[in-house]
C-alpha cells in the first residue's frame, strides 16, 4: 500500500535487499573498534593485524632491544656476576661470583674448587680478604686476581717441613760415606783427645738441656767452644775464647751429629748455618745424653718435661 503500482513480488525483493545492506553496514563499524583496541597488546599487529609481524599501515614490525647486562650479570637470577682469577699453590681458576657474596662466601667457593678448608684459607686481594664485607664493597672487578695460600690436611700430614727433610737427606750420605770421626779434616781435632774439662756423659739416657751453657768442648780449629740456649730469645749463641756468636734457631739449618768411635758417650756435632757442608760449624765431644735435646730445640720440636 505504501508504494502503489509497485508488484508485491518485486517490492519483497528491494526490502530484504535493504535489509541486508543495513545488516552489513551495522557489522562493519564494530570490527573496526576492535581492531583499535588489538594493536597496542599485540605490540605491531601480533594479535591484531590481519598479518603477524606488520602493522596495518604494512610496516614491519620491530621488537624492542634487550637491555644489555654489565659486568657478567646473571640473566636469569638478577645477580651481577664478576669475573675472577683464584690463584692457588700454582693452579689457576676461572671464576664467575657473585658481587654481592661476602668474603666467606668466597671460602666456600674457594673449598669446593681447591678442597681447602675454609679455616686453613688465607685469601688475599689488596690484603687480607674480609670474611663479612662483599666482594662489591672491597671494590672487586672483573679479572681480578684474588691470592689463596693455604695447605689441605692431607698435604700437611704427608709432607715433611724442610728441616726434616733436609735432615733425612744428610743422614742418607752420611751412611753413604765413612764415618765422619776418621775423616781427616776431624781427625785433628779428634786426636788431640777429650778435653780436660769435659762434661760427664751418660751413656743411653736422654736429658733436657742443662739451665748451665754446654762448655768443655773442642770447634774445628781445637779451640774451646761453650753452646749457650737461649730459649726466651729463640738464640743459640756460640761462644769462644774471642767472640760469642749469637745465632737465630730458624737460621740453623739442620744438625747432625755422629758418636765418636772408642767413645760412643761423646758425639761429634755440627749446626748447618748455609745451604752446604762447607757452612757446618763443628763442636767435638758432646755429651750423648744431650743431643737428642740440642736437635729438638734447634729444629724447632720443642720437649716438654
Amino acid at each position: 500500500q505504501a508504494f502503489p503500482g509497485v508488484p508485491r513480488g518485486r517490492l519483497y525483493t528491494i526490502i530484504m535487499a535493504a535489509a541486508a545492506s543495513a545488516a552489513a553496514d551495522g557489522a562493519e563499524e564494530p570490527g573496526m573498534e576492535a581492531e583499535a583496541q588489538e594493536l597496542p597488546l599485540g605490540c605491531g599487529g601480533e594479535a591484531g593485524s590481519p598479518v603477524a609481524g606488520r602493522s596495518p599501515e604494512g610496516e614491519e614490525h620491530r621488537d624492542p632491544p634487550q637491555a644489555s647486562v654489565s659486568n657478567g650479570g646473571d640473566a636469569e637470577s638478577g645477580k651481577e656476576l664478576v669475573e675472577l682469577k683464584v690463584i692457588w699453590n700454582k693452579n689457576k681458576y676461572d671464576v664467575k661470583f657473585c658481587l654481592d657474596s661476602t668474603g666467606a662466601e668466597l671460602k666456600q667457593k674457594i673449598h669446593s674448587l681447591t678442597g681447602l678448608p675454609p679455616a686453613m684459607q688465607k685469601v688475599m686481594f689488596k690484603g687480607l680478604l674480609p670474611e663479612e664485607k662483599t666482594l662489591r664493597e672491597i671494590k672487586v672487578t672483573n679479572g681480578a686476581k684474588i691470592m689463596v695460600v693455604g695447605s689441605t690436611i692431607n698435604d700437611v700430614l704427608a709432607v715433611n717441613t724442610p728441616k726434616e727433610a733436609a735432615q733425612q737427606e744428610v743422614k742418607a750420605e752420611e751412611n753413604k760415606k765413612e764415618p765422619l770421626c776418621r775423616q781427616k779434616q776431624h781427625r785433628k781435632v779428634l786426636d788431640k783427645g777429650k778435653p780436660d774439662d769435659v762434661m760427664p756423659s751418660v751413656k743411653g739416657v736422654q736429658e733436657r738441656l742443662p739451665t748451665v751453657p754446654l762448655s768443655g768442648m773442642y770447634n774445628k780449629s781445637g779451640g774451646k767452644v761453650r753452646l749457650t740456649f737461649k730459649l726466651e730469645q729463640d738464640q743459640l749463641w756460640i761462644g769462644t775464647k774471642e767472640r760469642t756468636e749469637k745465632l737465630p734457631m730458624g737460621s740453623i739449618k739442620n744438625v747432625v751429629s755422629e758418636p765418636i768411635e772408642g767413645h760412643e758417650d761423646y758425639h761429634m756435632m755440627a749446626f748447618q748455618l748455609g745451604p752446604t757442608e762447607a757452612s757446618y760449624y763443628w763442636v767435638y765431644w758432646v755429651p750423648t745424653q744431650y743431643v737428642d735435646a740440642i736437635k729438638d730445640t734447634v729444629l724447632g720440636k720443642w720437649q716438654y718435661f
